[in-house]
């Protein structure tokens, strides 16, 4: 009888899985709601992380990370990793789209006539509505006023950004 069996996993490999999976699941924790929500979850494992996100006792935390750890054990965890992956590179292009708005607010505050090139870049973008809130920014900066329109200002470059490159037009 020469029956082939796979190699027997070690108690040490074993452990070194269950803390990837509780690390895995400390993440899921730690993500924000938004972000969580677009990952699919089995509903056990969804129940477990929201558990244990309103526990703060320590001991408590520690066990239930420990049962998110458990129930990952039971479902595929690379699709969730991947799932987590997709989810942080939106995260982590929103916020690149957010410096790059916000380099072009401190361009457009101390250079007035990069306003051309903004444009020429972003088509799509309210000139008028821009320079109004320009010259409101300034105004406000100069008489240490709270910097309502300096806000307003990156909100607005952003969603000329934002418009821009869902249109499908490379941005600069």
């Amino acid at each position: 009888m020469n029956v082939e069996r796979e190699p027997e996993v070690s108690k040490s490999q074993r452990k070194r899985d269950m803390h990837a999976l509780q690390a895995l699941g400390k993440t899921l924790i730690e993500l924000p709601q938004e972000q969580l929500a677009r990952i699919d979850l089995p509903e056990a494992l969804l129940a477990a992380v929201l558990d244990a996100r309103r526990i703060s006792a320590r001991g408590a935390s520690r066990r239930q990370l420990q049962y998110v750890g458990r129930l990952m054990r039971e479902v595929d965890a690379g699709h969730i990793r991947q799932q987590l992956e997709l989810v942080q590179a939106g995260s982590a292009k929103s916020v690149a789209l957010l410096h790059r708005a916000e380099r072009w607010r401190e361009q457009l505050l101390a250079d007035p006539d990069s306003m051309s090139q903004f444009v020429s870049d972003f088509p799509g973008a309210d000139t008028q509505r821009l320079r109004t809130l320009l010259r409101n920014a300034k105004r406000e900066m100069d008489s240490s006023k709270p910097p309502r329109s300096f806000r307003e200002l990156l909100r607005d470059i952003r969603e000329t950004m934002l418009k821009h490159e869902r249109a499908g037009q490379p941005d600069a």
